[in-house]
C-alpha cells in the first residue's frame, strides 16, 4: 500500500487531482469493505473527486462527495498512515457546507509524515506508479515511461540519475510535461539502440 499511497499523494500535490485517484484505486479495490484502510483510500479518492468536480463548477456533485468522503474518513486517526487527515477533513467540511468554497480557496496539499510530498521524494516503485497514472491520464506512451523507470533502476546501481530526474519532471512539471516526455522518449530510444548494438556483438 505504501507505494500506491505515496504515489497518489505526490501526483495530487503536482496538481493532478483527477489522476491521483488512479494511483490508489487498484489497492482500494482489493481491500475488504469497511476496514480502516478501505475507508481511508475510499475517502481520499472521493476527496480528489471533490476537488475535480468543484473546479468544474459541479457544485452539487462536489457537495455530495464532500459529505460522503468526510463520512469515510470520520473516526480515523488524524495522521492515519502518515497522511494529515485533519486538513483534509476540515476542507471537506467547508465544501459540504458551501460547495462553492472550492472556487474561492485552493485545495489543501496532502502532507505525508509532515511533508508536502513531491515526486522527487518517492521511491522508484512509487515513482513508477505515479508516472504510469500521469501517462495514462494524458495519453502518453506508457511503455516508454515504464522503460524509463527500468533504466532509472539500473542507474541507481551506478550512481547516475538522468532517467530518474526526467521521470520526476514528467510527473510534477505540467507546464513542460510534453517537452520532458520527448526527451525521455529520445533517451529511452537511444538506450534501446545501444542495448541492441551490444546484443548484436554476441550473436
Amino acid at each position: 500500500m505504501h507505494d500506491a499511497l505515496t504515489a497518489g499523494v505526490a501526483v495530487y500535490n503536482a496538481g493532478e487531482h483527477h489522476a491521483a485517484h488512479d494511483a490508489w484505486e487498484a489497492t482500494w479495490l482489493e481491500l475488504e469493505t469497511g476496514t480502516d484502510d478501505e475507508r481511508f483510500l475510499h475517502g481520499l479518492i472521493q476527496f480528489t473527486a471533490v476537488v475535480y468536480h468543484g473546479r468544474r463548477r459541479n457544485w452539487s456533485g462536489a457537495g455530495k462527495l464532500a459529505r460522503s468522503a468526510g463520512g469515510y474518513l470520520d473516526g480515523l486517526a488524524a495522521d492515519y498512515r502518515g497522511v494529515d487527515l485533519a486538513r483534509v477533513r476540515a476542507y471537506l467540511a467547508r465544501v459540504a457546507a458551501d460547495p462553492e468554497y472550492v472556487e474561492r480557496a485552493r485545495p489543501p496539499s496532502l502532507r505525508y509524515e509532515g511533508d508536502e510530498l513531491g515526486a522527487a521524494a518517492l521511491s522508484l516503485d512509487a515513482l513508477d506508479v505515479a508516472a504510469a497514472v500521469v501517462a495514462e491520464e494524458y495519453g502518453f506512451d506508457e511503455d516508454v515511461v515504464a522503460r524509463a523507470v527500468v533504466y532509472a533502476r539500473e542507474e541507481e546501481r551506478t550512481a547516475q540519475s538522468r532517467f530518474r530526474a526526467l521521470v520526476v519532471d514528467f510527473v510534477q512539471d505540467a507546464a513542460r510535461r510534453g517537452l520532458v516526455y520527448d526527451r525521455l522518449r529520445d533517451h529511452v530510444q537511444r538506450r534501446r539502440r545501444e542495448e541492441t548494438d551490444v546484443e548484436g556483438l554476441f550473436e
